[in-house]
């Protein structure tokens, strides 16, 4: 088997996760990074012993000099799709960090890229990896607790005072505020979990002052005539991710990661938990060398990316990028 050689476009928080979990995995070398900020890529390069790796401020350049086979895009939201382009058709497959654009029309055509150069195009949407949520995924499509009725997703989290300051509360690197920042991956729980497919959205957004939304509550009617209630609040301190799913035989709860079944014909059942076999790394990189499909596709992605724009629609409110 052939060393994958990967390229890091981006080297913040989010990048360093993924190092680790590339390191980890067998014939993985990181063989360059870029990021215009000189010293989170020293940083990134001392934290992982890459010092024989190339470094570059600009990706194009990497793309054109270091001989790559796959690239990891950890940037700024409104960069993902030009920088994604790029190494695509530099022939590279691409995991890209949510959301995949800030606009599905962007989305379409990476996907299209992708599909052209024969090259994978994989989301780090982390939560399909993660057995509570697995569970729920499988239970749902099982029937566990009969047809879905309802949902509740909300995210509570200090987001306001946190990203004071960082371009996640500058629309034009974010895109948005927290729902196209954290929000989008609760969004992906909602879609990813229960296959439901959105027909009409009702949201009220806020921004408590803050340059973009922080707050948004939304109501969604589902085709299969399921509803649910969106909540994505960013002005509290600490951190809680509540779901709720209710069916006709019982409801699903996951409470900070507190995972409950109840039915009207059993009441409580414990609940058993698959082992986690993988994550987004090591699934990209397995999907590259022909084990298995790509587990998060562009093409699921880009749905996370059109309820976001009906979202924001709803709410009349403007974001960067979506040509609205």
């Amino acid at each position: 088997m052939d060393t994958l050689r990967l390229g890091f476009i981006g080297t913040g928080g989010i990048a360093h996760l993924h190092a680790g979990q590339m390191l980890a995995l067998p014939q993985v070398e990181i063989a360059a990074v870029s990021d215009p900020n000189e010293q989170a890529a020293s940083r990134f390069v001392s934290a992982f012993g890459l010092e024989s790796a190339g470094v570059f401020g600009d990706h194009r350049n990497m793309l054109r000099e270091v001989g790559l086979d796959a690239v990891i895009v950890c940037s700024p939201h409104t960069q993902h799709f030009a920088q994604a382009m790029d190494a695509l058709n530099a022939g590279c497959h691409v995991l890209i960090e949510k959301p995949m654009t800030c606009c599905s029309a962007e989305a379409e055509q990476l996907i299209q890229a992708a599909t052209n150069r024969a090259r994978l195009l994989q989301v780090s949407y982390q939560r399909h990896f993660q057995p509570e949520f697995l569970y729920i995924r499988k239970a749902i499509a099982d029937g566990a607790i009969g047809k879905l009725t309802s949902v509740n997703a909300t995210l509570y989290q200090d987001w306001k005072l946190s990203q004071a300051g960082t371009w996640r509360q500058n629309a034009a690197l974010s895109g948005g505020g927290m729902l196209m920042d954290s929000g989008s991956h609760i969004i992906d729980v909602l879609l990813w979990t229960t296959g439901l497919t959105p027909l009409e959205v009702k949201s009220t957004l806020s921004t408590h002052g803050a340059p973009v939304e922080i707050d948004s509550f939304t109501s969604i009617r589902f085709e299969e005539g399921t509803v649910a209630s969106l909540n994505v609040i960013g002005n509290v301190p600490g951190y809680r991710e509540y779901y709720s799913f209710c069916g006709e035989l019982g409801v699903i709860y996951l409470d900070n990661g507190r995972l409950e079944l109840i039915t009207y014909k059993d009441g409580a059942i414990e609940v058993r938990l698959p082992e986690r076999t993988t994550n987004q790394d090591k699934s990209f990189v397995d999907a590259i060398r022909g084990e298995h499909e790509v587990l998060v596709s562009g093409e699921y992605a880009s749905k996370v990316i059109q309820l976001t724009e009906a979202i924001y629609r709803s709410a009349n409110y403007p974001v960067e990028n979506t040509g609205e």
